[in-house]
């Protein structure tokens, strides 16, 4: 006998407490991807989640393909019903300077209703999401099911198309929820239905063989840094708009964000402008942005009294969906190329391309979601919005599953500081998330009748 709504809910209330502690658990292990960091810790989160996985009757194997260890779970789809593929990653960013967080970031601690620690939110709550949606519905899961649950997301996924294409038969499915984005604010769900794209590049200038001495030569020879430094400010023009010929850009996001709400959820100082023109919305889902993440130069505190002969950047551009990755590159290296000042040698190097996604989100499954999360959130129904960070593998399971319905959700709300310090999750809000997963199971079930 199929399960009511009031069957679900009261079956999440009674596995939230469990689910809570095993989301801890995976929480004080410190799996992160990136190299320097010990990779072992890594494998312990994919134990665990492997077992936890088992433990909602699930065939389990840990795969991968040269990089991390992902793991996937699978549970064959009942005569004549769809299945899901579940998608979440098990790994996290770096913890970053632990003198900014009020607490152990590998030490879950709750602070008023919320969850904090480096991962609580991103996206080790999608993991726990998954398994708490199976364990309510124990051994009446009315739907086939394949969960993914990645270990190197945070690190590029570098493995996971190759991932993707040797477990490809085992992965295909009707309907795909990507648990690795947010809701439009507490009380308010959403389904992401955009997402930029993502070009990584170094840029390194050179100048002199060697340094050489500030006053004997400065005022005739550039400094690197100085070089750099103009360079960069090539990528903006005088309003703050991205400034790079021949990449996309375009308005028209449904929604707005107010100023006030915007400025406050990002931490902006009084008296700091935003960049940038058009709706606030637009320029964070919908046109391409260019950010400089690092430079190598020497520290201000041994600084010697002399010329700088080399200096490097990395750059990061968002793409606006629609543009293509490979050609936004070219077009950003051409322009660092060309702006360069004073005929100082420029050298301009890839690290990382990922390609934007534009989900039409129409059709049964969908509607099978937004009656879902209209449920969890109590008449709340979604929004559609935009994401401005990047999930470049979606594209690639819109071309492998191109009849799937990809649903991205998620977990994180505008307060979870996700990547930064003191990442957290709304206790609250993931209750909804996790009941909103168990209706769309249920709902989705129905479609195959």
């Amino acid at each position: 006998m199929a399960l009511t709504e009031d069957d679900l809910r009261a079956a999440i209330q009674r596995e939230l407490p469990g689910v809570r502690a095993d989301l801890e658990r995976l929480v004080r292990i410190p799996g992160i991807a990136f190299d320097g960091f010990d990779h072992s810790q890594v494998e312990r989160s994919a134990e665990a989640v492997a077992e936890l996985l088992r433990g909602c009757g699930l065939e389990v194997q840990i795969a991968r393909a040269g990089g991390q260890p992902a793991v996937i779970g699978h549970k064959p789809a009942p005569a004549g019903a769809p299945t899901v593929l579940l998608y979440a990653h098990h790994d996290v960013q770096p913890a970053g300077d632990p003198a900014l967080w009020e607490s152990e970031p590998f030490e879950p601690v709750e602070r008023d209703g919320r969850l904090y620690g480096r991962g609580a939110a991103d996206d080790k709550a999608g993991v726990l999401a998954h398994v708490a949606a199976l364990r309510a519905f124990g051994d009446d899961l009315p739907v086939g099911v394949t969960l993914f649950i990645e270990g190197e997301e945070e690190f590029g996924s570098d493995s996971l198309d190759a991932l993707i294409n040797e477990h490809r038969e085992l992965l295909r499915s009707d309907v795909i929820v990507i648990a690795d984005s947010g809701n439009w604010d507490i009380g308010q769900p959403a389904l992401t239905t955009s997402l930029r794209g993502l070009v990584n590049c170094f840029v390194e200038v050179s100048t002199l063989g060697s340094a050489v001495h500030s006053g004997m030569f400065g005022g005739a020879v550039p400094d690197a840094l100085t070089v750099l430094s103009r360079l960069i400010a090539t990528l903006h023009d005088e309003e703050g708009d991205v400034a790079i010929d021949g990449l996309v850009g375009r308005e028209g996001a449904e929604v707005d964000y107010a100023e006030e709400r915007f400025r406050h959820e990002a931490g902006i100082l009084d008296g700091v402008k935003l960049i940038g023109t058009g709706r606030i919305t637009d320029r964070i889902w919908t046109k391409p942005t260019a950010s400089v993440l690092g430079i190598d130069a020497p520290a201000t505190g041994g600084a010697p009294n002399a010329l700088i002969p080399k200096a490097k950047a990395k750059i990061s551009v968002r793409l606006a969906p629609g543009d293509d990755p490979a050609s936004a590159y070219a077009a950003i290296k051409a322009h660092l190329e060309k702006y360069v000042p004073w005929g100082a040698k420029v050298e301009v190097t890839l690290e990382s391309l990922g390609a934007p996604c534009v989900i039409d989100a129409t059709g049964p499954a969908y509607d099978a979601a937004r009656a879902a999360f209209t449920s969890a959130w109590d008449g709340a129904a979604p929004v559609d919005m935009g994401v401005g960070g990047s999930i470049p593998f979606i594209a690639t399971f819109q071309e492998l599953f191109p009849q799937a319905a990809i649903l991205v959700t998620g977990v994180e709300d505008p307060y979870s500081a996700a990547h930064g310090p003191n990442e957290s999750l709304h206790l609250g809000e993931f209750a909804r998330v996790c009941l909103a997963e168990a209706l769309l199971l249920r709902n989705v079930a129905e479609l195959g009748d």
